[in-house]
């Protein structure tokens, strides 16, 4: 295991879980960011409930744990989990009734028909993306395709007028141009993600203040004069008359914002990735496109952009035979779940056509996320358009790329490609 660069109380906490243990889970280490797999499957093996000094509960590592788990949110509580982490509780951060009323109004603004009348518009979008690198034989993925197009799908789709697109823009921009930043924080029982130097954190904070205002004054106007699209449908009352108020339309609207714009964006980059490290599949998608949306799928389970989510433990319980006590920290480590052998055949490998597709990536349950259907439909597009523009796509350096340093989500900084047109 490479621990980095690593806090003295940070390797305490290490060196305590090995002799506990066995094994230690450090997810910020350079080896493990490029390939968590190795480390991930020890854990499984080893400890498949792990107590962890790092986050001060337990990590869970099987596929039927994390299912069970994901699945009873009277037993593990995402909404209380948040309020340990001091979030404010909504869509993403709530558990019933609380969620159940929220994620209402929010299927009924994010509809499937509205995301897939978004195709035309994704493929456009891809395509006028490209069209920026038209003379370039050598380009970075992420910065010219996978970074900008889930922002302008999910800013289209909640129909931001065109200064406030920009500012939804600068908003994403600033919050992520830390991504070469090596802070980090441990507080309160938890691995937090590298922190922003304190301007870069007073720009966001401005940035977000005036995107908030644009927001409001965005949910007013379409309290007063509704229009067909996703804000209208978001504020107006349903059957019952019941209505969400201007707070909660605002946190949904920078919540589905934000999530639209970044898991997307991952999958993306550390997809193309895998099938540039793949490239007898690269192949097999060009001579059978009708593959992508299985493609896709697989690289969804085989490499997951979203590594692992919270949930607090409400009661006394058992994980894997081992007791957990109420009001512990329970962390779900999808990547080790998504490849384990007692639930996929071959998990270590990548295959298109494997017909158990249940990976957790998207979560499950009564949390399984709302834009799954547009993120899939959004790496299918891209990479359908990356294949009809370039006869041939290759790494163009024999550099591995590097990872932003986060626990979280598995984000590419750059993915430097060399491309040969038709």
């Amino acid at each position: 295991m490479d621990e980095g660069e690593v806090l003295p109380h940070v390797y305490d906490r290490l060196a305590q879980d090995r002799r506990r243990n066995g094994v230690a889970w450090w997810p910020l280490g350079a080896n493990y960011l490029a390939d968590p797999y190795l480390d991930l499957r020890r854990l499984r093996e080893t400890a498949p409930c792990l107590r962890c000094s790092l986050t001060g509960g337990v990590l869970v590592t099987r596929y039927r744990d994390v299912d069970r788990i994901l699945r009873d949110y009277e037993a593990f509580s995402l909404h209380r989990a948040r309020q340990r982490r001091n979030r404010p509780a909504a869509i993403f951060s709530s558990d019933p009734p609380e969620h159940t009323r929220l994620r209402r109004f929010a299927r009924r603004a994010f509809t499937p028909a509205r995301m897939a009348q978004m195709e035309s518009h994704v493929r456009a979008a891809a395509h006028k993306l490209l069209d920026q690198v038209a003379d370039q034989d050598v380009f970075d993925w992420v910065s010219v395709l996978a970074k900008p197009l889930p922002v302008l799908v999910i800013g289209r789709m909640v129909g931001l007028p065109r200064t406030t697109m920009e500012l939804f823009k600068k908003a994403i921009e600033s919050r992520y141009h830390d991504s070469d930043s090596d802070h980090y924080t441990h507080s309160m029982g938890w691995l937090r993600e590298p922190t922003p130097s304190k301007e870069r954190l007073r720009q966001w904070l401005r940035t977000r203040v005036l995107f908030t205002r644009r927001i409001a004054r965005l949910v007013e106007e379409r309290r007063s004069e509704p229009r067909d699209d996703v804000v209208s449908s978001l504020v107006e009352a349903d059957s019952q008359g019941d209505r969400l108020t201007d707070e909660e339309a605002i946190d949904t609207l920078h919540l589905v914002l934000s999530v639209g714009a970044g898991t997307t964006r991952d999958l993306l980059g550390i997809g193309l990735l895998v099938l540039l490290r793949h490239p007898e599949h690269m192949r097999l998608l060009r001579e059978r496109p009708e593959l992508l949306a299985d493609a896709v799928e697989e690289l969804l389970r085989y490499d997951a952009p979203v590594q692992l989510v919270s949930r607090l433990c409400v009661e006394d319980t058992e994980i894997a035979g081992i007791p957990v006590a109420a009001k512990s920290h329970v962390t779900l480590l999808f990547g080790a779940a998504n490849r384990d052998p007692d639930r996929f055949e071959r998990p270590d490998e990548l295959d298109f056509a494997r017909a158990d597709k249940r990976h957790f990536t998207f979560g499950r349950g009564i949390h399984h996320c709302l834009f799954a259907r547009l993120a899939r439909m959004e790496a299918r597009v891209a990479f359908e358009v990356l294949l009809e523009r370039f006869a041939d796509v290759q790494l163009a350096s024999s550099t591995p790329p590097a990872f932003v340093r986060k626990a979280m989500l598995r984000e590419l900084k750059h993915l430097h490609i060399r491309v040969r047109r038709h």
